[in-house]
């Protein structure tokens, strides 16, 4: 039997066997593969890690833009159904600059693939409350698929309408407005174009918190529909409330002769109030040059519209307005004015032209009426409005 061969040592130490120092050569050594296998293994853990977790992020951002954004065309046929749906909260988050924009989207083709029930937008501009709220609920009531309603007020200003009002849930992000100032007619443009997201909307009527109408909705409705023409009041008045309110740095896109004067309160069809939407010829030259006493919501649109499609407009307004009483403003009718000689008087004092033919109606509205003037309103509307 072989005995372990003892390796020299120096004097006075004891002899190490060969195998023990083999053993301390090895340990070394495997404790290094030990360690770098140790580290391959975690390299390759954190690879696998690092694309697992990359792969479920891709998965679920797929996931996601597959939910978020839906095909034009889907096999169901309701994908035209939702694009012509209108805007169920009115409350957007676009600005005027991407409202406009918006707006401004025209079908080419006129023939709509789908049975499209023209309706009146009734716009409303007003500061807070509308105070004939009533009157206006018993006018709507029973013809829902024929009209929209928008109501501009200040932007502190919150409605408390409940859910059975024609009125809850209709009001339009909001801007300050300033009476005679470009504020005026920048929120007009801003109920058109919010009217106009609803491509069913074919008519736009702008009112104020204290109109009403004159007749029930199926006359309002069979009169604007038929007619040939938007009414939009636009004359040209030679004296200092007219041509005396006009700049000549408003050339050359607007001269004297062109410069007209109408009703703030108008109707227009789609095409019109596309028109005012895109406007960004006339809009410039009237916000800089056109300042009280130049009152431009009297002028911007009568101007710009006579300019462009003359041959679409009336030249009429259809709100009933008295002026009689002289002022920067119109009469206000409260309580003790509702009465039947009241309207029959303004009624029987009724000659215009309708589609070129002479008409004995040509108001549909009338303004100004105070809030104490609704309960006598409310009485006589079955009889005198007939609704």
């Amino acid at each position: 039997m072989m005995q372990p061969r003892v390796v020299a040592m120096e004097e006075g130490k004891e002899p190490i066997s060969a195998n023990k120092t083999n053993l301390s050569r090895a340990l070394p050594s495997r404790l290094l593969v030990f360690c770098l296998l140790f580290l391959g293994v975690g390299v390759g853990v954190s690879i696998i890690s690092m694309y697992s977790v990359r792969f479920s992020m891709v998965q679920q951002l797929a996931t996601k833009a597959t939910s978020a954004v839906q095909p034009l065309f889907q096999d169901d046929g309701t994908t035209i159904d939702n694009f012509i749906r209108p805007p169920s909260n009115l409350m957007h988050n676009m600005n005027d600059t991407e409202l406009l924009w918006r707006a401004s989207f025209v079908p080419q083709i006129k023939d709509y693939p789908f049975k499209r029930v023209p309706k009146i937008a009734f716009m409303f501009l007003t500061k807070g409350p509308l105070p004939l709220a009533p009157l206006w609920d018993r006018f709507f009531k029973g013809h829902e698929e024929l009209y929209s309603i928008y109501v501009h007020a200040l932007p502190s200003y919150t409605a408390g309408y409940p859910p059975s009002s024609p009125f809850y849930g209709r009001q339009i992000p909001s801007q300050m407005v300033e009476w005679g100032r470009m504020s005026m007619c920048e929120a007009e443009r801003r109920l058109l174009a919010n009217a106009l997201l609803d491509i069913s909307n074919e008519w736009f009527i702008l009112l104020s918190e204290s109109c009403i109408p004159l007749h029930n909705f199926s006359i309002i409705y069979h009169y604007i529909s038929r007619s040939r023409h938007s009414f939009m009041g636009s004359f040209d008045e030679p004296g200092p409330y007219g041509r005396g309110r006009y700049n000549p740095h408003m050339e050359p896109e607007v001269t004297l002769s062109q410069w007209r004067k109408g009703s703030q309160w108008f109707e227009v069809n789609r095409k019109l109030a596309i028109d005012i939407v895109v406007d960004t010829t006339y809009y410039p030259k009237f916000k800089k040059f056109c300042h009280p006493a130049c009152y431009v919501d009297e002028h911007y649109f009568p101007t710009m519209l006579t300019i462009q499609s003359p041959h679409l407009l009336a030249n009429r307004t259809l709100t009933w307005t008295d002026w009689s009483r002289g002022g920067a403003h119109p009469a206000t009718f409260g309580k003790a004015d509702i009465t039947e000689g009241f309207f029959k008087k303004i009624f029987e004092g009724q000659v215009c032209l309708y589609n070129g033919q002479p008409s004995t109606v040509c108001y549909l509205f009338a303004r100004k009426f105070a809030p104490s003037a609704l309960d006598p309103l409310l009485g006589l509307a079955s009889k005198v409005f007939r609704y």
